[in-house]
């Protein structure tokens, strides 16, 4: 049973308002005196912490877009119902755009149910292992959800305990600091967390994904040596590798595999919390997708002659197209998106699929090892684990004694390249390639009416800053 099954129907724990964060009670002290008793309220508790990271219809959640559309990869479609899109494709978006509030408010939420799990579950009288597994669960979650706000908005607010009303207007914290209480959070979650659950609690926080994460953020902070020493520890657990087939990261009846760090759920006819990617994907030619996002040709041509991956990720004229052929009307790019789209016999609405979201795989840890080590100009090391992720790719390949050939080293730079070229191909359309662009500092070359100083960020929402009059909006906005 998935572990969305659980949170989708624990509206007593979480944020329901759409409105900002700051007009709402704090929720910890409503329910202080008559919750958190036992140890089902524990757990029932962090399930309900997990309730905002679905790319559900309810949750509205279009990080995809921040990291997609405004890249290289995809151009906005769809029938213009969502103005915000055509606004991030175009860096036009504003503070005013929604989809930044309700990103914001979304996390936000999240975070404050985490922070009440941290401070109302260890007066519990319950088993102590159980009780550190909730603690380490949360931690995790926050830290995740303060990853993401900063991925999108940079300086945010850092909250870490229930808050008063009175006591929520508060400036934003420096990405540093914010930085530094992820990795403590992670450190904490990863000596209480399990390395694996029983099938049933699949998709809950291990200790794996606790170090991959600190490992993550360790990335975007260039400790290049601290990126090493948690991918050191992510392999020590002898729990991960990749798949030998690497479309079953992205099959229904595949998931939560070896090659899966830290899996979002998604669950078919659950309450809402259905996989709405298969319908923002997936082109208006089949069923009833909205097309939202279309495959760039400069996309298609960054994948190497004969690199299976291209027809894992991307549909081109004459495909297989789940029950149809696709064809080069189904976009205007002629291109469509196949990662997380789902045939339609096997979900009972479009925006229902139950396909996950794999925010961390194998794959990319071993692409962070070997980022790693050529930023520290390890160069005979970087081609190790970059050639792992190559070879699995080489072997799905038709000629596989010719295709995707291991990089040689040569220079630095040639060695630093090849290791983002292997990024984008292997994690198409994975909500990963804007964010690379920006902190590689390429986005200011790659991308039209890319403003450098401006967008490496997004907006702070209107709505936040008319709520708390000591934030300050992000530059240029």
């Amino acid at each position: 049973m998935k572990l969305v099954k659980y949170f989708c129907c624990l509206g007593l724990l979480a944020l329901a308002s759409c409105q900002g964060i700051l007009d709402k009670e704090p929720l910890g002290i409503l329910d202080a005196g008559s919750f958190f008793q036992t140890s089902e309220d524990a757990v029932q508790a962090v399930n309900a912490a997990y309730g905002s990271l679905p790319f559900s219809s309810g949750n509205n959640n279009f990080y995809w877009a921040f990291a997609e559309l405004p890249s290289d990869e995809a151009i906005v479609g769809g029938d213009g119902s969502r103005p915000g899109l055509t606004e991030l494709d175009f860096f036009n978006h504003t503070a005013r755009t929604q989809e930044f509030n309700d990103f914001w408010v979304l996390n936000y939420k999240g975070i404050t149910q985490c922070n009440t799990v941290i401070e109302k579950v260890p007066d519990i009288e319950m088993d102590e292992a159980l009780k550190a597994r909730v603690i380490g669960e949360a931690h995790f979650l926050r830290a995740y959800y303060y990853f993401l706000l900063t991925q999108v908005f940079g300086e945010v607010p850092l909250l870490v305990k229930i808050t008063p009303p009175d006591e929520l207007k508060v400036p934003k914290t420096p990405r540093a600091d914010i930085y530094r209480q992820i990795i403590a959070d992670c450190d904490f979650a990863a000596t209480v967390l399990p390395v694996q659950y029983p099938a049933t609690s699949a998709g809950r926080a291990t200790k794996g994904a606790a170090l991959a994460l600190a490992a993550k953020t360790s990335l975007y902070e260039k400790n290049w040596n601290k990126v090493l020493e948690y991918v050191a520890a992510v392999k020590s657990l002898g729990t991960y590798a990749l798949m030998a087939d690497y479309e079953d990261n992205f099959r229904e009846n595949t998931q939560n595999n070896s090659e899966s760090v830290w899996e979002i759920q998604h669950t078919n006819l659950e309450l809402g919390v259905g996989n709405s990617l298969n319908q923002w994907w997936c082109s208006k030619k089949y069923g009833d997708g909205y097309g939202f996002a279309e495959v760039t040709q400069s996309c298609v041509d960054a994948f190497e002659a004969g690199d299976p991956r291209r027809r894992f990720s991307i549909a081109m004229n004459n495909e297989p197209y789940f029950e149809l052929t696709y064809k080069n009307s189904f976009s205007s790019t002629k291109f469509g998106v196949r990662k997380y789209l789902q045939s339609d016999s096997t979900a009972t609405q479009k925006a229902d699929g139950d396909i996950n979201y794999t925010a961390i795989r194998y794959a990319e840890v071993l692409l962070w090892e070997a980022e790693a080590l050529a930023e520290l100009n390890r160069l005979p090391e970087a081609l190790v684990p970059l050639e792992q992720v190559r070879a699995r790719a080489r072997a799905q390949s038709a000629t596989p004694a010719t295709t995707l050939p291991p990089i040689v080293a040569t220079g630095q730079q040639d060695v630093i390249d090849a290791v983002r070229h292997e990024r984008q191909v292997e994690l198409c359309f994975e909500m990963h390639r804007f964010f690379d662009l920006v902190r590689w500092g390429l986005a200011g070359s790659l991308l039209q009416d890319f403003q450098t100083g401006k967008h490496e960020v997004f907006p702070i929402p209107q709505t936040e800053l008319d709520l708390n009059p000591m934030l300050v909006q992000n530059p240029g906005y």
